[in-house]
């Protein structure tokens, strides 16, 4: 968390890594990887977000050279371009990553329009209809998403590994 401090100074960015961290650890438990790997993964793969926005060729690239000095696995580094399209996924943390990063914001819109304006409101059928809204979070690429068949998940099961990740860190994030 102290390089999440130290490199990301906006709030919602942070939410968005704890979020995928958080999907991260929850499918790495259901296909029986490494939990601990897979939430690596999950929280410091938008580490260098902030300064490559600009430069989207860079990034990922930016935060291998952050975290090369630490002993983090070179796998977490694949997970890390894999999730920013720098190369093509390979590994099942690869593929999970690819399609973790963009759902949360679907998922964040989708909370933030529901009645309860909150993540224990939310279920997989809500989201699955924003999901078909093309303008609806149009920055959440449908095609990643949709990647999670590259899991054997169907949309509607993704949905819910996601949405119940994020709930059990609702509070850090805010819904």
């Amino acid at each position: 968390m102290v390089l999440v401090e130290k490199h990301l100074t906006k709030k919602n960015l942070v939410k968005h890594v704890l979020a995928v961290e958080a999907i991260m650890r929850r499918l790495a438990g259901i296909f029986g990887e490494d939990v601990e790997l897979w939430g690596m993964a999950g929280l410091l793969h938008d580490l260098d977000y902030e300064d490559t926005f600009d430069f989207p060729e860079k990034h990922g690239y930016l935060t291998l050279d952050i975290i090369s000095k630490l002993d983090i696995p070179k796998e977490v580094g694949q997970a890390i371009l894999a999730h920013a399209g720098q190369i093509e996924c390979k590994s099942l943390m690869d593929k999970a990553i690819y399609c973790s990063d963009p759902v949360t914001g679907l998922i964040v819109a989708s909370a933030l329009m529901h009645p309860s304006k909150s993540l224990a409101g939310t279920d997989a059928g809500f989201v699955g209809k924003r999901y078909t809204e093309k303008r609806f979070a149009a920055g959440a690429d449908r095609e990643a998403i949709a990647g999670c068949s590259e899991l054997g998940l169907d949309l509607h099961e993704f949905f819910e590994i996601s949405i119940g990740a994020m709930t059990d860190i609702s509070d850090l994030l805010g819904l």
